[in-house]
């Protein structure tokens, strides 16, 4: 399955699900009140956010992609394939080199650990079963789903996608751990999002 995702729009949709709303009316709060130093937003209530200055599109991504992991505590269930992919956008998006990474689930599907595992160049990343059987069992981890992205603009899951995703599948299942997904984020213009495998709900 191949879904084409604009990167902005996916995350405010995502944050809307999430009952978190970002304004663009400007407030003269101090930089003492911004979610971060260099992001010029501020919650003026529950879940609701303003900008205190102008933010470039940058800026605007960093801070929905905090947002969006401050959600994603321990605990925290993946209630929609949609929230699940726009999270994994927000932190494989702005990479300029592939990066293999790791969502920990328990039995309930709930979060237990977002990983980044291994770092590659622009066109590769190697991921070795050894290392993520590790992480793993470190998490204590029921289900799994991965993520890497394409920075290359290749929208198509190579080979080796396809092999290592078959490889730690059966690598994980030796030990009743389901791999629910593998899912690549290609940035172009758009994000696209390629599921690869898994068949796990």
């Amino acid at each position: 399955m191949i879904l084409v995702v604009f990167v902005f729009d996916t995350l405010l949709l995502c944050l809307s699900t999430l009952g978190i709303i970002m304004k663009t009316i400007l407030i003269n709060p101090t930089s003492s009140h911004y979610i971060a130093e260099d992001l010029p937003l501020v919650e003026y209530a529950s879940n609701q956010f303003q900008t205190a200055a102008p933010m470039s599109l940058e800026q605007l991504c960093s801070a929905m992609s905090l947002l969006l992991e401050n959600h994603f505590k321990r605990g925290e269930a993946l209630t929609s394939p949609d929230m699940t992919k726009s999270y994994l956008i927000s932190n494989l998006a702005g990479f300029e080199r592939e990066v293999f990474s790791c969502l920990h689930l328990d039995n309930q599907r709930a979060v237990i650990a977002y990983e980044e595992l291994f770092y590659g160049t622009i066109d590769s990343a190697s991921a070795y079963p050894r290392e993520v059987l590790k992480s793993c069992l470190k998490h204590n981890t029921a289900a799994v789903i991965f993520a890497h992205n394409h920075p290359s603009g290749l929208s198509e899951p190579s080979q080796a996608d396809l092999s290592i995703t078959t490889s730690l599948k059966k690598t994980l299942g030796l030990i009743d751990i389901r791999v629910l997904d593998h899912i690549i984020i290609v940035v172009v213009v758009v994000v696209v999002v390629v599921v690869v495998g898994g068949g796990g709900g």
